[in-house]
């Protein structure tokens, strides 16, 4: 079987587990710095305000990289850019682990980051090659389980590693992993076809720069920078943006995925994560300050309180993987994201007082919800491309997902400046999470959504070969494993 029909078991096994290693490496880091800033800052000598560049760097490096990387693994394939992706962000962590001071420790960060950002970049584009088309919402499920588990035992793993050594060794445990999953991923990822076209510079500049003000402007206006230079920045921001659109309207693969775009399926499950993860964002945020400040736990108990929404993604994401499969991702997304919205009103109304099983089941609630959104809307954004720009498509999922984040946590910051409490963040997170419930359940007023789900899984409809979609052929369905 070629790699276009997926991989044969147990290769398939192999692969994913190439990919499950990278991705647990690049969320992990994410979150295992947030954790370990008081230390870092102390031990270099520094202003703890300077330290936050440990985080920022990273992040700004996956912000403005995806779409650029996305783009040249369409070109040179995607198999290349994640496995380079890896090397440099194991190297990375080697020269993080050796740094001396902030700005040594803060390049290297950045450096990691740009190597987060190859393996995040095409990790769902190779999805589509690892899996049969029919099976690629179990796979998305399996990746989304690895993401949420990452996510829970990122602050854990950190504490742990802290409590027996300093802090390099944060960085010095990624080695073994980035290693046995380089091996693994040489093995066993698969080969995709490369395509025709060059890699183009000027958009891979315009797009770095206006994602990258774009999002750092809005995470700015969230920590106290003057309105007036906000709008400033969004001015310039639309101003590249314009350039950008202009540029690649009439370019065959364009880095910017305007041509994804225009199919409804592919801009609904945008818009649908945009609003998700905002509202996702909006409740991680302001639930330590609820648990904390309003209800008096510790911060171990916070992290206690706040694991079983991960637990559930985890739980959720697989079952609505194989879901997908089978089901229209409006129709699943939408009563995910209802569910997630009920729970966030829950935790927003919690009552005085409340016991552990009050908040317990409220969390888990929204990361049940969530779970169940999550792998349909991101199978829906990769079946509505070609396969030739799977690499576009992943890109995209990633910078919707980033964009949604940013805006969340600027959104937190802005209502507590304001002297509003984590309820109203959490009331506004309850009704983000409406908005994209009503954007999701509109995908099943668009043919888009079944055409594609019919396509993909002949078992739907026996006699189907073939479907057209907005004047572009589909894949025919893939024969078994």
């Amino acid at each position: 079987m070629t790699a276009e029909d997926g991989l044969p078991l147990p290769a398939r096994h192999w692969a994913i587990a190439a990919i499950g290693l990278g991705i647990m490496l690049a969320v992990i880091d994410s979150a295992i710095a947030n954790v370990a800033l008081p230390t870092i800052a102390a031990d270099l000598h520094t202003d703890p305000a300077f330290s936050i560049w440990v985080v920022n760097g990273y992040q700004l490096a996956i912000t403005i990289s995806l779409l650029p990387l996305s783009s040249l693994g369409d070109i040179v394939g995607y198999r290349r850019v994640y496995l380079a992706g890896l090397a440099l962000f194991t190297l990375a962590s080697l020269a993080c682990a050796f740094s001396t001071s902030l700005p040594m420790l803060a390049l290297a960060r950045v450096v990691q980051g740009f190597g987060a950002a190859g393996i995040m970049s095409v990790n769902t584009a190779l999805l589509r090659f690892i899996y049969p088309q029919r099976l690629l919402g179990r796979g998305i499920g399996v990746n989304a389980m690895v993401v949420a588990v990452s996510a829970a035992i990122g602050p854990t793993a950190a504490s742990a590693i802290l409590s027996i050594a300093n802090w390099p060794w944060l960085f010095a445990v990624n080695l073994p992993i980035g290693i046995a999953a380089i091996a693994v991923g040489s093995y066993a990822l698969p080969h995709a076809r490369p395509a025709a076209h060059s890699f183009d510079l000027w958009s891979a500049l315009l797009s770095a720069a206006g994602f990258g003000l774009l999002i750092g402007s809005i995470d700015a206006l969230g920590h106290g920078e003057p309105f007036g230079l906000f709008l400033l920045e969004i001015a310039a921001t639309g101003a590249i943006g314009t350039v950008l659109v202009r540029r690649e309207l009439g370019r065959v693969a364009p880095m910017l995925p305007v041509d994804l775009l225009r199919i409804p399926i592919f801009t609904l499950s945008v818009s649908t994560s945009i609003c998700s993860f905002a509202a996702q964002m909006l409740a991680m945020v302001a639930l330590p300050f609820l648990f904390q400040m309003g209800l008096h736990y510790d911060a171990v108990e916070t992290g206690l309180l706040i694991t079983p929404w991960p637990v559930a993604v985890g739980i959720a994401a697989p079952l609505a993987g194989r879901l997908a499969d089978r089901y229209p991702a409006g129709m699943l997304g939408g009563i995910g994201l209802f569910l997630f919205a009920m729970g966030l009103l829950a935790l927003a109304l919690l009552p005085d007082g409340p016991g552990a099983v009050d908040i317990v089941w409220r969390v888990a609630l929204c990361g049940f919800g969530f779970g169940i959104f999550q792998s349909p809307n991101n199978r829906a954004m990769l079946s509505a491309a070609p396969k030739s720009r799977s690499g576009g498509a992943s890109g995209m999922l990633g910078t919707a997902r980033l964009l949604g984040q940013t805006t969340g946590a600027a959104v937190v910051a802005l209502l507590f400046a304001r002297h509003q409490g984590p309820e109203v963040a959490l009331l506004l997170a309850s009704g983000c999470a409406l908005v994209a419930t009503a954007v999701s359940l509109a995908r099943l007023y668009d043919s888009d959504d079944t055409a594609l789900l019919r396509a993909s899984n002949p078992e739907a409809d026996s006699g189907l070969h073939a479907e057209v979609l907005r004047g572009r052929a589909l894949s025919p369905p893939e024969e078994g494993e």
